[in-house]
């Protein structure tokens, strides 16, 4: 009864899949204590359960209609502290499975955060896009380290996730540079390009 009363913008804040993304957040020093205190099986258990909840935030997002700008943003902070704590746990439990492949890791990961980087410097704030090769990716992402906590490295698919997470991080980075502030959903650089093209000829 108490939520009638609340404002319509605290309402639109309080969903499903905001629930989703706040409990990432809260969870985020729980895992990341956990991983520093050496517990990798609750810490494998607490990332699986991340990685769940992000793709359901998305998906109920789309499908009760409730995606927002405030939902983008957080979103796209609980998933920087997901990527943290993946990166943090492979450093601690799995980096030597991941030696033999240091240099397109490294890559990886750098890709990442020039495109995080550059949308802190150019905007102000971090990246809420959510392109479709970058959901798609998350996916990979996800399924990835999901295996790797409970099954093992998977070198293939390893090879996979890798080169589709470097065209996405490529893509973001150069929406980034082209358009002139920070959007949510943006889907690809072809939606943005024939949306920059019909801007500039109008019929």
């Amino acid at each position: 009864m108490l939520y009638r009363h609340f404002p319509l913008k605290i309402k639109n804040k309080i969903t499903i899949p905001n629930a989703l993304s706040f409990y990432r957040i809260l969870a985020f020093p729980v895992i990341l204590v956990l991983a520093l205190e050496g517990h990798e099986r609750a810490f494998a258990l607490l990332i699986v359960i991340n990685l769940i909840t992000d793709v359901l935030d998305g998906l109920l997002a789309r499908m009760l209609k409730q995606q927002t700008e405030f939902g983008a943003r957080l979103d796209s902070i609980a998933d920087i502290g997901t990527y943290f704590l993946v990166f943090l746990g492979i450093w601690l439990f799995k980096r030597d499975d991941f030696a033999p492949h240091i240099l397109s890791f490294s890559v990886f990961i750098g890709l990442l955060f020039i495109a995080l980087g550059l949308s802190v410097i150019k905007f102000g704030r971090f990246p809420s896009l959510h392109l479709y090769s970058w959901k798609i990716g998350g996916y990979i992402q996800g399924f990835f380290f999901f295996l790797l906590f409970t099954v093992g490295f998977q070198t293939v698919f390893y090879f996979f996730m890798i080169s589709w997470g470097i065209l996405a991080f490529i893509e973001h980075i150069v929406i980034q540079l082209i358009i002139p502030e920070m959007r949510s959903n943006a889907k690809g650089l072809y939606w943005v390009l024939r949306e920059r093209k019909n801007k500039d000829d109008p019929e």
